[in-house]
């Protein structure tokens, strides 16, 4: 019933897409519905009127009922005669209430029925009369806009003649330009009065088709004329349903007259309602898909083009624009979301890109509300922030980014380095907005916060777009196909805070920058370099809000997340990354993010440790081997110190198998390694209770940090190299015969299994013959005597005779 309804009225068309939160099955002042009884009684009460020669509240209550009653209400030729004598009458005095209520029934009848032409030439001409001695009503903007709306549904009968139609179409264009300061003091009422504007154009009469669209554009912005977003939209659509009419009926004349009044806007015309006439042209020309008019859509898109030249041209920088220029950046944006395809321009490409910074996704004008005014102002500014989240250009991001995009793929290398740089340096601004926002709003803004993060997380779903599409269409040399991609990346670090989903299209950008980043020494530099300082990090320089000292850069969470996204990017490109660059950039930050809080913000930074270790296609091998095996002894230092509060097993054990791997032979980073991890676990062992036997048999609760460390020194046993291999045996059997009995029996059992399955069969006999040594010393019950000094430390030769370790015993 809906949709049915609304093909009868256009103004309700042009409100369900023009205006948010209102009712797509009515309009406000007629939202409720009566039964067909009542309706029935309503239109007896209308008919003793006219037999009695009175007009009381009984029948304006009539009145009220059958309008209410509109999306179900049938009006017929009898009844519409009924309504047209009550009008006529020159014996009833009829409240001026009530003549909007007459227009609306008699409009429903022009739009649902089929009219006789008598019928509808006698209620032209009671119309006209009314209207003739308007001055003897008030001037009620109810009052003029139903009238505008029922002249221009005559006009469109065919059953009208065309006198009739003219006259009507004379007098709807005086009321536009005499009364348009009453005609759209509201949505409701512009609806009304721009869906007139469209039956009107629609008229098979053309000798008002242009001055009506010329009243149009000449009103819009004028005191009391329309104005804002929601009007403006009403305008496209209605010309768009006026030419898509024309185009359907192949009314070739109202084509040329549309052509005619793009080819000579006038200075009077509206820079607003020009953008907007020639977005709805575009749109019902695309729409068509007829390929006969492109003159007309090239004239609508060099309109366009032209205001958004003269607005590009007059902006100071990106961010300074004037209430003016604001509302016009809004509805260029909203008319090219709208339009469907359009041909590439250049202002227009600049235009989309400032619209979306700070109209579409305005967190800079955001931020500075909050940071700048008082506590007490924020509840107001939370109010806007929600209205501009239900708004139409917010709404419509998605498809102003998608005209963006279009219109990047077909511009110049000029134009399209001028938006990559106005989208990375929004990213950049972002960051350092956000970031001081939180740690000022922190605890007590946090509503505030959240509704800031829901426009914020838009705005990364549009720059993830924007940079796919980037690296699709960017054909350069590959210096700046470099630099393109590092921006992405920096970029894409400042906004990684925002990202709460996983996206394809995000992953494919990372994958088409990384390929080319990693491959070159220089990008995987400047990439590295963009990194925050260490300072930076620690003391939040740059803030003008926070001081120094109550800065903690661990809770950060949006300096952190930007941190994880170069750990997770690094280890990709770390052996094109010079030594001295890694030792001066990124150690700093890895150790300081080792030590998180959170285990797995901790890991990042482990692996990028990780990756380091594993790394060897410098240049200077002896160089970074240095480096290696210099980070190691603080990396080992720093991991232990915080174990296990802090530092997540995982990521240590990860970096412990890596520096033995990839560290030479007999390094002493590696004996440095292994020797404090035993004394770390003997550190924890010795603060548990040897008397607590379940404990020891299970090795949990108090044990279990301890335990993980011990399994990784039972298996660097199969990693170390030969000349590691004995200290590391020497050093575990002084640990475990330190322990209670049950804990050795534990141990003892898990490395009988373990030297069973292993297929070393280099250092197998060694590990057979220790283990068995360890055994006996264990049963003996020499848990506080010293080892002998040979115990593990037997060449591999003499080590695979059981006699020989037994006689050392």
């Amino acid at each position: 019933m809906a949709k049915q309804y609304q093909s009868f009225f256009l103004e309700e068309w042009l409100k369900s897409i023009s205006i948010i939160n209102n009712n797509k099955n009515s309009s406000a002042q007629y939202s409720s519905s009566s039964s067909a009884q009542a309706i029935i009684q309503a239109w007896a009460n209308l008919r003793d009127s006219i037999q009695h020669q009175s007009f009381d509240a009984r029948h304006f209550q009539a009145l009220k009922i059958l309008v209410s009653s509109q999306a179900a209400l049938h009006v017929a030729d009898p009844q519409a005669k009924l309504l047209v004598s009550i009008l006529s009458s020159q014996t009833l005095s009829l409240p001026h209430e009530s003549y909007p209520l007459f227009f609306r029934l008699l409009y429903i009848w022009v739009r649902k029925s089929r009219q006789t032409s008598s019928v509808l030439d006698s209620a032209i001409d009671a119309l006209l009369h009314v209207f003739s001695n308007r001055s003897h009503h008030e001037k009620s903007s109810i009052f003029f806009s139903e009238g505008i709306l029922l002249l221009s549904a005559f006009s469109l009968q065919n059953s009208a003649s065309d006198e009739s139609k003219i006259l009507c179409l004379e007098l709807l264009c005086n009321l536009l330009e005499e009364e348009h300061r009453i005609l759209f003091f509201s949505d409701e009422l512009a609806s009304l009065t721009l869906a007139g504007a469209g039956y009107a154009l629609s008229s098979s009469v053309n000798v008002r088709f242009k001055k009506i669209l010329d009243i149009l554009l000449n009103i819009w912005g004028r005191e009391g004329g329309p104005a804002g977003i929601s009007q403006g939209l009403m305008l496209l659509h209605l010309v768009e349903w006026a030419v898509s009419n024309s185009l359907n009926l192949r009314s070739l004349e109202k084509i040329d007259l549309t052509r005619e009044l793009l080819e000579n806007v006038k200075n009077t015309h509206s820079s607003f309602a020009v953008v907007m006439f020639s977005a709805g042209v575009l749109r019902s020309i695309n729409r068509s898909g007829s390929s006969g008019f492109m003159h007309v859509k090239r004239l609508a898109e060099d309109r366009i083009e032209t205001v958004a030249s003269d607005l590009v041209l007059s902006r100071t920088n990106s961010f300074d624009f004037n209430i003016y220029q604001v509302l016009l950046l809004r509805f260029i944006a909203l008319a090219l979301a709208r339009s469907g395809s359009v041909s590439y321009k250049p202002s227009l490409l600049v235009s989309l890109a400032l619209a979306l910074v700070t109209e579409v996704f305005p967190l800079q004008r955001i931020y500075n509300k909050f940071l700048k005014f008082p506590e007490e102002s924020w509840a107001t500014v939370l109010d806007e922030i929600k209205d501009h989240q239900s708004s139409f250009i917010f709404k419509d991001a998605g498809a102003i980014t998608g005209v963006f995009c279009n219109q990047y793929a077909s511009a110049d290398e000029d134009s399209r380095s001028t938006v990559e740089n106005i989208m990375w340096d929004y990213c950049r601004d972002v960051y350092l907005w956000h970031r001081q926002a939180r740690l000022m709003l922190a605890g007590r803004g946090d509503m505030v916060i959240s509704e800031i993060e829901k426009i914020a997380e838009s705005a990364f779903l549009m720059v993830v777009v924007f940079a796919l599409g980037v690296t699709k269409q960017r054909q350069l040399n590959q210096e700046t196909q470099l630099q393109t991609s590092v921006r992405i990346l920096i970029s894409f670090s400042c906004m990684e805070y925002f990202r709460r989903m996983r996206l394809a299209e995000y992953m494919d950008t990372i994958r088409a920058v990384i390929v080319s980043v990693q491959e070159n020494e220089s990008a995987c530099v400047a990439f590295v370099e963009s990194i925050p300082s260490y300072n930076d990090l620690i003391n939040n320089d740059g803030s003008s809000i926070l001081p120094k000292s109550e800065h903690l850069w661990s809770v950060d969470e949006v300096q952190t997340a930007r941190i994880i996204f170069y750990m997770r990017v690094i280890p990709t490109c770390v052996d094109r990354l010079p030594t001295s660059v890694f030792k001066k950039v990124v150690a700093p930050t890895m150790f300081l993010y080792t030590g998180h809080p959170k285990g797995k913000v901790a890991r990042y930074a482990h692996s990028v440790f990780v990756a380091f270790i594993s790394s060897g296609k410098d240049p200077c091998p002896e160089e970074r081997i240095e480096l290696k095996e210099q980070l190691v002894f603080y990396y080992i230092q720093r991991s232990l110190e915080r174990y296990p509060e802090i530092t997540p097993f995982e990521g240590m054990a990860s970096g412990v198998i890596a520096l033995v791997r990839h560290l030479p032979a007999g390094s002493p980073s590696i004996f440095y390694c292994i020797q404090s991890l035993v004394e770390k676990a003997s550190s924890m062992c010795s603060t548990v209770s040897v008397d607590d036997s379940d404990l020891w048999k299970n090795w949990e609760g108090e044990l279990e940090s301890s335990k993980k460390i011990l399994d990784l020194l039972l298996r660097l046993l199969a990693l170390v190299d030969i000349q590691v291999l004995p200290s590391l045996m020497k050093s575990l059997a002084q640990l475990m015969v330190q322990l209670p009995q049950n804990g050795q029996n534990v141990l003892l059992n898990q490395l009988y299994q373990q030297i069973a399955e292993s297929d070393d069969v280099i250092r197998k006999p060694a590990l057979v013959s220790w283990v068995q040594s360890l055994s006996y010393l264990c049963t003996q019950g020499t848990r506080d005597t010293k080892i002998p000094k040979l115990v593990g430390e037997t060449s591999f030769a003499s080590s695979t005779s059981i006699d020989g370790i037994n006689a050392r015993l």
